[in-house]
C-alpha cells in the first residue's frame, strides 16, 4: 500500500494493457506512441529550460573489449594502401602526408550495460506490438517493419526532468529489488520543484550508477527500478520518453505471471519509448548544483533500419 493508493493486484496489471492502451490514439498507422505528445509547442519550451548552457551526458562509455567488439585499421600514408593505384580521386597516389584509421564495430545494446533506446517493437504481449501489429512483421533478414527505431528518425527532443529517488529515500542508491512508486515521484516533484507535464521524458534515478562507478559491477537480472503502479501515473502525466540507471523495471517485479511490466505494457500498450541504462550521476551532481531539475533533452537514435533500438548518448542541457 502506499499513500492513498492500493498496490496493483496482477490482474490490475495485466488490466492495463486495456486501460492504458494508446492503440488508435493516433491512428491506426500510428508509430510513434507517446512520441506524439512532443509537439512543436513542447520543443519550443523545452529551449526555454536552457538556463545556463552547460550540457551533460547521460549515456556510459561503451567499453573495449567488454561491450563490443571492435576491429581497427590504421594506414599511416593512405597512398601506400592497397588498391592506391585504382582510386579514381585526382592526387590520392601523389599526395604521401595523409593517412587515417578507421573501424567494423559489433555490438548488442539490449541488456542490463549499454545505454539505448527501445523502440515499440522491441516486446511482444500475446504476439502483439504496439498499435495491434503482429510479431511476424518481425523477420530474421530485415529486421521489423512496423514501429523500429527509424520511427524516430528526427530524434526525440523535448523537455527532460530528472526525478532522483535515491535522495528522496535518503539513501546512497536503492538496493536490488526495491521498486519506485508513484508517491516516490511526487515526493521528488515536491522536494525538487518541478512538476513532469505531457511531452516531458522522465529520467528516474535509482543510485545504480553510482554503484557501477564506484564497484564497477554490472547487476545480473535483479534490480531497482520503476514497480508496474507507476504506469497508470505515467499514462496520466502523458509521458512521452521514460529512462533509468538501471534496464526500467523493478526485478523481481512482483507478479509471477508478469516478468516485465513496465516494459510490456509501456512499449506494447502504451507505446511508451524507453531509455535503459543511463549514467544519471552527472547529471543529477549538475541538477543539484543548479537547482535545477528540468532541461532540454536531446536523444538521436542511429537510423538503423528495421531495429528494435539503438545505442545512445542523450544529453542534458541545462
Amino acid at each position: 500500500m502506499t499513500a492513498g493508493r492500493p498496490m496493483p493486484t496482477q490482474d490490475d496489471v495485466l488490466g492495463y494493457f486495456n486501460t492504458l492502451s494508446n492503440w488508435g490514439r493516433w491512428g491506426d498507422d500510428d508509430e510513434l506512441g507517446t512520441l506524439n505528445h512532443i509537439t512543436d509547442g513542447v520543443r519550443l519550451a523545452a529551449a526555454r529550460a536552457v538556463r545556463h548552457g552547460k550540457s551533460v551526458s547521460c549515456a556510459w562509455e561503451v567499453a573495449v573489449p567488454e561491450d563490443m567488439e571492435r576491429s581497427t585499421t590504421t594506414c599511416p600514408c593512405a597512398a601506400d594502401m592497397p588498391g592506391a593505384e585504382n582510386m579514381p580521386v585526382p592526387g590520392f597516389r601523389n599526395d604521401r602526408r595523409w593517412g587515417f584509421s578507421s573501424e567494423r564495430l559489433g555490438v548488442t545494446f539490449h541488456g542490463n550495460t549499454l545505454t539505448h533506446v527501445d523502440s515499440p517493437c522491441h516486446i511482444f504481449w500475446d504476439g502483439m506490438m504496439y498499435n495491434g501489429r503482429s510479431h511476424s512483421l518481425v523477420e530474421a533478414a530485415t529486421g521489423s517493419a512496423w514501429a523500429s527505431v527509424t520511427a524516430a528518425a528526427n530524434g526525440i527532443i523535448t523537455r527532460g526532468v530528472l526525478l532522483d529517488i535515491a535522495s528522496v529515500r535518503d539513501v546512497p542508491w536503492l538496493e536490488p529489488g526495491q521498486g519506485v512508486l508513484p508517491d516516490d515521484l511526487e515526493e521528488a516533484e515536491r522536494r525538487q520543484g518541478v512538476r513532469v507535464r505531457s511531452g516531458d521524458a522522465v529520467l528516474l534515478r535509482t543510485g545504480y550508477g553510482r554503484v557501477r562507478h564506484e564497484t564497477g559491477a554490472v547487476s545480473g537480472f535483479t534490480q531497482a527500478g520503476w514497480h508496474a503502479s507507476c504506469l497508470p501515473w505515467l499514462h496520466e502525466r502523458e509521458v512521452a520518453l521514460i529512462g533509468a540507471d538501471t534496464p526500467q523495471d523493478v526485478q523481481p517485479s512482483g507478479y509471477e505471471g508478469v516478468l516485465m511490466p513496465v516494459h510490456a505494457v509501456s512499449l506494447v500498450a502504451m507505446g511508451l519509448w524507453m531509455l535503459d541504462n543511463c549514467d544519471l550521476e552527472a547529471c543529477a551532481t549538475t541538477a543539484a548544483e543548479l537547482g535545477q531539475w528540468d532541461f532540454h533533452l536531446a536523444v538521436a537514435p542511429v537510423r538503423f533500419a528495421g531495429t528494435s533500438g539503438s545505442p545512445v548518448n542523450p544529453i542534458a542541457t541545462f
